[in-house]
């Protein structure tokens, strides 16, 4: 499906029909027509609590609309802006051995003028189902809040890792990089080098999806209405060969009355170990720096065995990409697997797209197979869990110690380790 046709997907018919007996309009919103997209994008930057957005602000978050799939809920009672919002697109999704295309959905807000009313609801089950329809097996989002999308059938399968280093305590103890150079960079090197370095290295990793422009920019201290646009500095690690590796954007902070700063890091992207080194390094042993933060890092990223102190460095895994499956067979066929398997699953969906029974045969060679199943189900699961297992980055074990699996242990085990993949899965964006 190309990026046009995506985005004249009509509206979902049952979530129309059921706004307009509420008295709203649900329809999309036209980035070509001035009135649509700046009633849009207000609505957007109102529902995550932004400030109002400047002419250069809209006009730059306008590109990056042109290529979605924007919807708004609009109530004749209450002005020209839509009172909801969402938008989708199709993008890849990293699996292992490969990757599919996945509904990506962003931008679901409700006015808080209009809450318990079923907007959101509306909103969510007509994207699964417009997924569903243009033949999507899974759609994925990234939530401000954890409490909203199970219900939807949308499980945490990319968890990841917020580091805050001590750096005045951290020590090195990562060793010399043994060949290339950091050297600084300037903001639109920055933004190109980290839009490169993302899709160069999005393979590698399950749960990845592709970035865009205004992300890099953004990232670079390149996009308008930027408060900490002047402060962005960035570097770029370029090996023996001259080709560049990596590169971090980050902000430095002054702390009160210490004379040193705190580290803010935007967004490191490496495609080397050495490369990801050499730019730890440069932040354990940055001049007048008492500590440096960072998120959206792969839960194995080998920080704490680069430092002499491994206290000195806080980790805290959180959630961060949110999966959907819808189209079980497609799926799970989609991804190769880590060890052979033979089970019948009972997928439970609320909403149907993925229920039923379902044997799983995956082959030495990590190729899977499934098929509708009248045999006895060996292992229960909802499509939550089903969803937060998909990329890898979730043991189904460790859902069955939670109560949130169920089943023979040894069917739990064989599929818990056919579905892990290393090295860890990783979301490294927002959306």
């Amino acid at each position: 499906m190309s990026a046009s046709e995506e985005t004249t997907i009509s509206v979902d018919p049952d979530s129309q029909r059921r706004l307009r007996e509420n008295g709203l309009e649900y329809r999309i919103a036209d980035m070509s027509v001035d009135a649509d997209a700046e009633g849009f994008l207000r609505a957007d930057s109102r529902g995550f609590l932004d400030e109002d957005p400047t002419d250069a602000e809209l006009a730059q978050m306008r590109e990056t609309m042109r290529a979605r799939r924007n919807i708004g809920v609009y109530d004749p009672a209450a002005g020209s802006w839509p009172i909801a919002t969402v938008n989708s697109w199709v993008t890849p999704l990293t699996l292992p051995g490969g990757e599919t295309d996945m509904w990506a959905i962003s931008s679901v807000t409700v006015a808080g003028t209009h809450r318990r009313r079923g907007i959101a609801r509306n909103l969510l089950e007509g994207e699964l189902r417009s997924a569903a329809a243009a033949g999507m097996a899974v759609a994925g989002l990234t939530a401000s809040e954890a409490t909203i999308y199970s219900r939807y059938g949308f499980g945490a399968a990319v968890p990841v890792m917020r580091f805050t280093v001590d750096t005045a305590r951290a020590g090195w103890a990562g060793g010399e990089v043994s060949a290339g150079a950091l050297r600084y960079a300037d903001k639109q090197t920055l933004a190109d080098d980290l839009e490169r370095l993302h899709e160069e290295s999005r393979p590698a990793r399950s749960g990845q999806v592709a970035g865009w422009r205004g992300r890099w920019q953004r990232m670079a201290g390149l996009a308008a209405g930027d408060k900490e646009a002047a402060a962005v500095r960035g570097v770029r690690f370029a090996d023996a060969d001259g080709v560049v590796r990596g590169a971090m954007a980050y902000t430095l902070a002054e702390l009160p009355g210490a004379f040193r700063s705190e580290m803010r890091i935007r967004s490191i992207i490496t495609t080397s170990d050495e490369a990801l080194r050499a730019i730890w390094r440069f932040v354990v042993q940055h001049d007048l720096v008492a500590s440096a933060r960072v998120d959206l890092r792969p839960i194995d990223d080998p920080l704490p065995w680069l430092v002499a102190d491994q206290r000195a460095v806080k980790a805290e895994v959180h959630d961060h990409g949110w999966l959907r499956v819808l189209d079980v067979e497609a799926a799970l066929t989609a991804r190769t697997y880590s060890a052979p398997v033979d089970v019948v699953i009972r997928v439970e969906d609320a909403l149907e797209f993925a229920a039923g029974d379902w044997r799983v045969t995956i082959d030495d060679a990590g190729r899977c197979a499934v098929a509708a199943s009248t045999d006895a189900p060996e292992v229960t699961l909802g499509v939550v869990e089903l969803s937060a297992i998909y990329a890898g980055g979730v043991p189904a074990t460790q859902l069955a110690a939670a109560g949130r699996v169920r089943g023979d242990d040894a069917a739990v085990s064989a599929l818990s380790r056919a579905f892990l993949t290393s090295p860890s899965a990783l979301l490294g964006i927002w959306y």
